[in-house]
């Protein structure tokens, strides 16, 4: 039975662009390839997310610190060849760098621990002085190439995941502490505003961010925004090439996302904004699960309500071209990406995409819808079926009842209203707008070729249908009944009725010239 339709006389609240400030993507480097630049414009084109973060900028791939040796003496020269071309590429694209300051250059590291296929090296410096330097030269290179007023409206973070002993060596928090103060006060000295925060932590270990605060209060180090990531995912059951997982509900994401502000309430830095730098289901790059129609109704509901918890939520990744666990073997592996390899769209993708065709003004939200409008008037609906993360029986026939307002009070149609509104409804689902699923049914290719790519492709567009509403009272009411894992996007415009007189009676007879009670009126135009 379908719920009572949701109140939506409240006084309407706006949805914020949380949920598209930043996304995240592999390597810095790997902007530098076809793929990527071909993926990162499609997301652009259909999503628009105003930042992007990833690791690596100043590891050796980017080859930004240059040590060398002239007349006897150690000199690093500072070289931003690849840094500028994918910068520039990004700028192109809409989108502007969430810089994150990290790994290590192995010509300054202090040891040779590293992470990831490609090493990304995990130790502090060895030279402190020389890392500020390091800093210094870039951000001083940013700021001159692209100007402060740009320049100030990228964070910057120090480092990724300090908190754990694969990120930063021993997790030593002493360390930590330290490069974080050096690094904050190098970039101050270049410029007090721009925005520099911090520690980037990872679940499991709240009260890092704790002492973090206290250590920036009682030393004044300056912090412009605290950072932190959300996943829900348990230990990782490995098979060749993959893994798969246990999940906490969705719930657990916005309970990690509200943690922040929670344990900072009261303190000096209860008003800073409060960025979730990565977040995702699975921490693996290599878990099927992020290729799935249940993917996408997992993280509908984190999607609808981050935005209240956080000023900013950043999907881990935009694609596939990521190589943390190797370069991948096959065209869906379980990569992070909403889109695969060849821009192959994943449900996770519409999802966002849904979300990029709301209104700003919120009328409604539940469990399992959101309802905005636009300035317009044109009214959206965001539905997702429920999913249960223990293997329970799948909810198919999800019902959910809707009552919404047409029109816009600020913007009166012009025209005669019609009473009636068109309604157009695109979904995904285990059924519909799954490429992933269409993959295992062509079993699963490893390099699908030309067709079978463009079947893909068409395989993962939404389902699309339309239908004229009655408007009773200044109000469409509808039941929307969901597939298995099923998200759907309905929007509502009213109609006004352009019908010509010698229209009304078009209908199949009419069409095909088999009415002959033509009148002479009708006739004669």
């Amino acid at each position: 039975m379908p719920s009572p339709a949701p109140d939506v006389h409240e006084t309407p609240s706006r949805l914020t662009d949380a949920w598209r400030f930043c996304v995240g993507t592999g390597r810095f480097d790997l902007a530098l390839r076809r793929d990527y630049q071909e993926s990162l414009a499609l997301v652009q084109r259909e999503i628009g997310f105003r930042h992007i973060r990833g690791h690596g900028l100043l590891s050796d791939g980017v080859g930004v610190h240059r040590p060398y040796e002239h007349g006897g003496t150690r000199h690093v020269r500072h070289a931003f060849t690849y840094v500028d071309q994918v910068i520039d590429a990004y700028l192109d694209l809409g989108v502007k760098p969430f810089l994150e300051l990290g790994f290590m250059p192995s010509g300054l590291a202090s040891g040779e621990q590293t992470v990831f296929w490609w090493r990304g090296n995990i130790t502090p410096p060895r030279d402190w002085q020389e890392w500020a330097a390091l800093v210094r030269a870039t951000v001083t290179h940013l700021v001159g190439r692209y100007g402060l007023d740009q320049v100030r409206t990228w964070p910057i973070e120090v480092w990724n995941e300090p908190n754990l002993k694969e990120f930063w060596l021993d997790a030593d928090e002493a360390a930590y502490h330290r490069l974080y103060e050096l690094t904050a006060n190098t970039v101050k000295d270049v410029d007090a505003s721009l925005q520099v925060g911090g520690p980037a932590i990872s679940p499991g270990s709240d009260e890092w961010l704790v002492r973090f605060a206290d250590f920036v209060v009682d030393r004044s180090v300056p912090i412009d925004f605290v950072s932190r990531h959300a996943y829900t995912s348990g230990p990782a059951q490995h098979v060749p090439f993959g893994v798969h997982q246990t999940l906490a509900p969705p719930s657990r994401l916005l309970e990690q996302f509200a943690t922040p502000r929670r344990q900072l309430r009261d303190g000096p830095l209860a008003d800073l904004p409060v960025h979730i730098t990565e977040f995702n289901s699975s921490y693996r790059p290599d878990n099927p699960i992020h290729d799935t129609a249940f993917h996408a109704a997992y993280l509908a509901p984190v999607l609808a309500a981050g935005g209240d918890l956080a000023d900013s939520f950043s999907y881990w990744t935009f694609c596939d071209v990521f190589e943390e666990a190797g370069v991948p073997t096959s065209l869906f592996h379980g990569g992070f990406g909403l889109l695969t390899h060849r821009q192959i769209k994943k449900p996770t993708y519409h999802l966002y995409a849904f979300m990029a065709r709301m209104g700003e003004e919120i009328l409604a939200r539940g469990e399992d819808h959101l309802v905005t409008r636009d300035d317009a008037g044109r009214v959206t609906a965001l539905a997702w079926a429920p999913v249960d993360v223990t293997g329970g029986p799948p909810a198919d026939g999800h019902t959910v009842r809707l009552s919404v307002p047409v029109g816009s009070p600020s913007s009166p149609l012009s025209g005669i209203p019609s009473g009636r509104a068109f309604l157009l409804r695109s979904s995904v689902s285990e059924e519909k707008g799954n490429a992933w699923r269409a993959w295992c049914e062509m079993g699963r290719p490893a390099s699908p070729g030309p067709r079978q790519l463009d079947a893909l492709r068409e395989a993962a567009e939404p389902v699309r249908s339309h239908r004229s509403l009655p408007i009773e009272d200044g109000r469409v009411v509808l039941d929307v009944t969901l597939d298995r894992h099923e998200v759907t996007l309905l929007e509502i415009t009213p109609v006004v009725d352009e019908t010509p007189p010698w229209g009304d009676r078009w209908d199949d007879r009419r069409l095909l010239g088999l009415d002959p009670l033509v009148s002479e009126g009708e006739a004669a135009l």
